[in-house]
């Protein structure tokens, strides 16, 4: 797409980060606010437990595919003009679940929401090619925390609408919300001026598609099926066979989907591994948090609290990842990236292991939720700009894409695993026990422990000099560095 750049015009940087910043928190709050309202709408359509979880599962599975596509589209055919394109798939799947009265059509809207995943690496794209250098690291920071921030503000508002709107508003108000942000992207995020030539590798994507679906499937229908079915084994067996055929594929390419010598960029690989087992955290403590908080005093540790208090248990995590997203920048100026997620990831393993030890009183949960807030905020702020730093500018899309599809992939994988532990240990009245709790927040705390040594293995910040779009006329700049030209807008 040709732009007209208007110089009398310029749009402020801070108007543009807000503006794509609406859009990445309508999606991060789809992601989880039907998760208090699961067995509501269980209730009212009619359907088993284990279909009303096709609700996050099509949303994931959507989410993991779709990302990093538009995120490689976008740096081959412009970001701004995908940015658009990937709100209206969002408003689109947004509006088809509010209408839904049965089943199907609501999870075949998730599905179409989950592309909205799209956004980030779009967003984190744009502000590497758009923004004045000092301001690439504290916006990608933003960014990058708001996936956290949004996921804890919509189980609160997830709780709270069911409690008191019919549960059609949890599509209803966000739609609202992304209407406006794509009205908004339209008119004021400019378009990119650096693309790279090329083609989408297509068979490439298909069996990239189908192995992430049959991992996830298999990884979601576990609390059914069983770890150790012949369906979950063998989907597993399909989903790797599929996937190291999509990489077999990659390396034989001429014009790769996801260029597979990036994917071994040490800076890359050890940030996805962090990314991974974040995910895999923040997503298990929305799941079994407010679980923990609702299930009666009767049970010996739970608080009886109600669907809308649960939710209020996760809020100390919102407003801390708020909070460190807001510094993310001067963080990173003083500090540097990889610091801030190992002390990250190490705060977050405290919040788990505090959990783990602690968890007789409302203020045990508090705490840790606050604990882990600062941690996920201050280890996700960082992530997008370790994988910007690592890689070239036109390669931005892809790579950030890849990251934000291995925390949707650690979100998967940490879910069922708590769920797994919680339903395996029940007592003779069927409601949860402590033991399987308390082995969630362990391993959760585990995993976060192998996080830190992923950030120790991550390489120090080099002063790497690359071209970023010589077709489009820009000069060399530092690796995670935008052009210091203010951005224009085109007059639409």
């Amino acid at each position: 797409m040709s732009t007209t750049a208007v110089t009398p015009h310029r749009i402020n940087s801070t108007v543009i980060l807000a503006v794509i910043s609406i859009g990445g928190l309508a999606y991060a709050m789809l992601s989880s606010a039907v998760i208090p309202a699961l067995p509501v709408i269980q209730h009212a359509l009619g359907t088993s437990e284990e279909g009303v979880t096709w609700l996050l599962t099509g949303y994931l599975l959507s989410a993991s595919v779709a990302t990093s596509i538009l995120g490689r589209l976008g740096d081959m055919y412009g970001k701004e003009r995908l940015l658009v394109l990937t709100l209206v798939l969002l408003a689109v799947g947004t509006a088809v679940s509010a209408l839904a009265t049965s089943l199907v059509p609501m999870v075949a809207g998730r599905v179409i929401q989950g592309a909205g995943g799209g956004i980030f690496p779009l967003a984190f794209g744009i502000v590497r090619d758009e923004f004045p250098r000092d301001k690439v690291a504290g916006s990608i920071g933003m960014l990058s925390s708001i996936l956290g921030v949004g996921g804890g503000i919509g189980i609160v508002l997830g709780g709270l609408i069911v409690e008191h709107l019919d549960y059609h508003w949890l599509y209803w108000i966000p739609l609202i919300v992304i209407a406006l942000a794509t009205v908004l992207t339209w008119r004021f995020v400019p378009e990119s001026p650096i693309r790279v030539p090329g083609r989408v590798n297509w068979t490439a994507a298909a069996s990239m598609t189908a192995g992430f679906c049959c991992v996830l499937v298999a990884i979601s229908e576990t609390t059914v099926w069983g770890w150790g079915s012949v369906k979950t084994i063998a989907l597993l067996l399909a989903g790797l066979v599929l996937s190291g055929l999509w990489v077999l594929v990659e390396v034989r390419a001429s014009e790769p989907l996801i260029d597979m010598t990036m994917m071994r960029i040490r800076g890359v690989w050890t940030t996805n591994l962090v990314a991974f087992l974040l995910g895999a955290g923040m997503y298990a403590a929305f799941l079994i948090f407010p679980q923990f908080a609702q299930l009666p005093k009767s049970t010996g540790f739970g608080f009886g609290a109600s669907l809308v208090t649960a939710g209020l248990y996760l809020l100390p995590a919102a407003l801390g990842m708020s909070l460190v997203g807001s510094f993310a920048g001067t963080v990173a100026r003083r500090y540097g990236s990889r610091l801030a997620v190992i002390v990250g990831s190490a705060i977050t393993a405290l919040a788990f292991a505090w959990l783990a030890v602690l968890h007789a009183h409302p203020y045990d949960m508090l705490i840790s939720a606050a604990l882990m807030g600062i941690g996920i905020g201050l280890a996700f702020a960082a992530l997008g700009n370790l994988i910007v730093q690592a890689v070239p500018a036109h390669q931005t899309g892809v790579a950030s894409g890849m990251n934000t599809v291995m925390r949707t992939l650690g979100g998967a994988l940490g879910g069922t695993i708590v769920a797994t532990l919680i339903t395996d240990n029940t007592a003779h009245s069927g409601l949860p026990t402590v033991t399987g709790f308390t082995m969630s927040f362990a391993l959760e705390a585990a995993f976060l422990v192998i996080a830190v040594v992923a950030g120790l293995l991550v390489p120090a910040a080099a002063r790497q000099i690359v071209r970023t779009g010589t077709d489009a006329g820009h000069q060399p700049s530092e690796v995670g560095e935008a052009p210091t030209a203010p951005a224009t807008v085109e007059i639409r």
